[in-house]
């Protein structure tokens, strides 16, 4: 019988130990791992296990290459795997801004199946902090959050990614009050829907079920497969979607960029160009950074014996976009924000589209627009 591991991730360091305490308490005989990284950039990283007695092992690790995935691979799984015979439920603590999405598939190796099974990942939230943190446009490098020598991620970038990738969400009040609570509650209805949210004193989610699959977990935030947050308002947050056929003109949404990121805190969704129609773009912003990649070809632009190549999830996502002239591609971003302007937004992402005689000139006239993502889209290319 292998060993459940479950994953607490969480910028808010009180709110992680909060709920690694709770587990521990509720499974005795558990063990926590947990590796500091604030001195990872030197190559140094100190871990620490402990269980319901307090800290039963601290150590320096020393790292040939300063990051988080040296860590996993060389410290962190060879630990759990050393506990695996004795503890009852493994908890991972991710430092601050640590995504647990890389140390998720980082157990999904060979060595790890039939010893280990990851079977949840949480990700702990601050009542008071964490609707000032999906805000703030500070990277990790100023707030001595960094991850790794040159990581030059945003603080909310890494929280969003924390909370959408999770399959519970554990907000500490900590010195926060009823209305802290209440936002917290709103703004991860809106971020996370499907995703179950409690507070930390309240029943905590199952730990000790069955594994996991990590590519599913990858299936609910990739941008092709996605099932994104649909249109709704909780008090003054609201949810905007915006879902069109007809391609994007270049310039014209380029124009349009900061506008849009500035309309809210979180987007996120997947678009076409008319001059890159055999590609899907990912639009991801958050606190008024964005980023638009690559995220690989549309079906439509795939010859059908390509297709049994695709995971299940991709085509199932294709075939609920598709239409019989252009296949899956489609405009489907969503904006959340407070008292978001539908209209607003919806006019200013619709004068982006083609006119209708643009349109009908057809792909040979689309390759011809100057395209201002050029240097973004293909620099990333060629790297």
């Amino acid at each position: 019988m292998s060993t459940p591991v479950v994953l607490v991730a969480g910028l808010h360091a009180q709110a992680r130990t909060t709920v690694v305490d709770r587990l521990l308490k509720d499974h005795p005989g558990a063990v926590s791992i947990h590796h500091d990284l604030r001195e990872v950039t030197r190559g140094r990283v100190e871990r620490v296990t402990r269980d319901t007695s307090g800290v039963i092992d601290r150590a320096e690790v020393r790292l040939a290459h300063g990051c988080v995935t040296c860590t996993v691979r060389e410290d962190l799984v060879p630990e759990l795997l050393r506990h695996a015979a004795t503890a009852p439920l493994l908890i991972a603590e991710l430092w601050d801004s640590v995504e647990p999405r890389s140390v998720a598939e980082a157990l999904d190796g060979e060595e790890i199946h039939g010893v280990l099974r990851l079977t949840a990942v949480l990700t702990a939230l601050d009542a008071e902090h964490m609707p000032v943190d999906i805000c703030r446009g500070d990277r990790l490098a100023e707030t001595g959050r960094r991850a790794a020598s040159g990581d030059d991620r945003y603080l909310a970038e890494v929280l969003a990614r924390q909370i959408e990738y999770a399959t519970g969400l554990l907000i500490h009040v900590g010195d926060g009050d009823d209305e802290d609570v209440e936002l917290s509650r709103a703004v991860l209805g809106h971020l996370a829907p499907t995703t179950p949210a409690s507070l930390t004193h309240e029943t905590p989610p199952a730990v000790t079920g069955p594994a996991l699959c990590v590519d599913e977990l990858a299936a609910r935030v990739d941008p092709a497969t996605a099932q994104l947050p649909c249109d709704s308002q909780t008090g003054e947050i609201s949810t905007v979607v915006w879902h069109r056929l007809r391609p994007l003109h270049p310039g014209r949404l380029f124009e349009a960029v900061d506008e849009l990121v500035t309309e809210s805190v979180r987007s996120r969704g997947r678009f076409w160009l008319a001059n890159r129609h055999t590609n899907m773009l990912a639009w991801d912003a958050v606190a008024g950074i964005v980023s638009v990649e690559d995220a690989g070809p549309w079906l439509a632009a795939l010859p059908e014996a390509a297709w049994e190549m695709i995971s299940p999830a991709r085509r199932m996502a294709a075939s609920l976009d598709w239409s019989p002239i252009i296949g899956d591609r489609v405009q489907h971003l969503v904006f959340t924000g407070p008292e978001l302007d539908r209209d607003r937004i919806h006019s200013l992402l619709d004068s982006c589209l083609l006119t209708p005689e643009e349109s009908v000139a057809g792909s040979d006239a689309w390759n011809g627009y100057d395209d201002p993502f050029a240097h973004i889209l293909d620099l990333k290319e060629t790297a």
